[in-house]
């Protein structure tokens, strides 16, 4: 079978053994898997975190069920999460699923970019594998991950509707957190960026939003615009979107008092910024990094789909075959005119 691995900061598409699954496993052939930031920062990047496999948004058809499986059939459509925390440690006990021990080694096999798909014992008892319902198409399924991941920060940062919330980086997530907030109802959403494709993208979900390029601009451009837009008193909540360290930055300043910020974006591993800390301390800026998502979350975002609260297929801009996974991630990294990247098998 063929399978997209990450070689030296390249995508090699390469041949390999199809896997045996085990008596407590199941094997899917994927039908898609969505490209994400993570997954760019591993390429083109230098990403922070333990695993170095790309594509973990897989959706696919179970083919092949393990004799001492009995709650997934062949032919079933599933989601599969690749990180399934333990439940039983200091971390999961305290909700924080993401910082399990088990969370961060798991994994599937051989990755999400792949022909076929093993799914280890551990995901499949721990509720890591999940049914799609027939509502949902296969591509939309595939956006099931990163909308559990916005889901995740928005919750972790206690948004109510007076809030006035300014966004950095209108990429897909960016777009995600923007829906997903329309939908409780907040006060007010700015979004910022400096691609104006993106940008001009993001009017279609809400004409009535206001955005700013702040390419080439500056330091002072974004908070005239800002005190024009939501006055004197600054943003409530922020939301970095982005990798990008002037984001992280600009968010200090733009973020009124007593207010929150989510480091959403995957930041580079040794990503370092001079940064007032006495603006944090005098401000009293709380910062809450959100990094991945739980089974919890990937239910809410199931069920926001099936019940067509939500409809995030608009977002795929373009799909590619496994075997275009180089061109499919050049595409989503220079992002001329992309937002949601597709990677499809027939």
């Amino acid at each position: 079978m063929k399978a997209a691995i990450l070689d030296k900061s390249k995508i090699v598409i390469k041949e390999i053994v199809l896997p045996k699954i085990g008596k407590s496993e199941i094997l899917i052939k994927m039908k898609a898997c969505g490209i994400c930031g993570s997954d760019l920062e591993k390429v083109f990047g230098s990403y922070g975190m333990k695993s170095s496999r790309i594509g973990h948004e897989p959706v696919g058809e179970v083919v092949e069920v393990g004799r001492e499986v009995s709650n997934f059939r062949k032919g079933d459509r599933v989601f599969v999460h690749h990180h399934v925390p333990c439940y039983s440690c200091k971390f999961c006990y305290s909700g924080d699923y993401t910082m399990c021990e088990m969370y961060q080694s798991s994994n599937i096999e051989p990755c999400g970019l792949s022909e076929f798909i093993l799914i280890p014992e551990w995901n499949i008892s721990r509720g890591g594998v999940f049914i799609i319902p027939d509502s949902i198409t296969y591509e939309h399924a595939a956006l099931i991950e990163p909308v559990a991941c916005c889901l995740r920060s928005i919750d972790k940062i206690n948004i109510k509707k007076a809030d006035n919330v300014l966004i950095f980086g209108a990429g897909p997530t960016g777009l995600m957190h923007l829906i997903l907030l329309k939908c409780s109802g907040v006060s007010k959403i700015v979004l910022v960026d400096i691609n104006d494709f993106r940008l001009n993208f993001a009017k279609k979900f809400d004409p009535t939003i206001s955005t700013i390029n702040v390419s080439g601009s500056d330091k002072d451009h974004l908070k005239k615009i800002l005190r024009s837009i939501v006055g004197n008193d600054g943003i409530d909540k922020s939301i970095i979107c982005t990798s990008s360290k002037s984001a992280f930055v600009q968010s200090l300043e733009s973020t009124r008092r007593g207010g929150t910020i989510s480091l959403f974006g995957v930041p580079p591993k040794d990503n370092q910024s001079i940064i007032d800390l006495n603006m944090i301390y005098s401000k009293e800026l709380k910062i809450i990094p959100s990094y991945a998502t739980s089974e919890k979350e990937i239910n809410q975002a199931i069920n926001l789909m099936e019940n067509a609260t939500i409809n995030l297929e608009p977002l795929i801009t373009h799909k590619f075959s496994l075997a275009d996974s180089e061109k499919a991630f050049q595409c989503a990294h220079k992002a001329n005119d992309s937002m949601k990247i597709i990677i499809t098998t027939k």
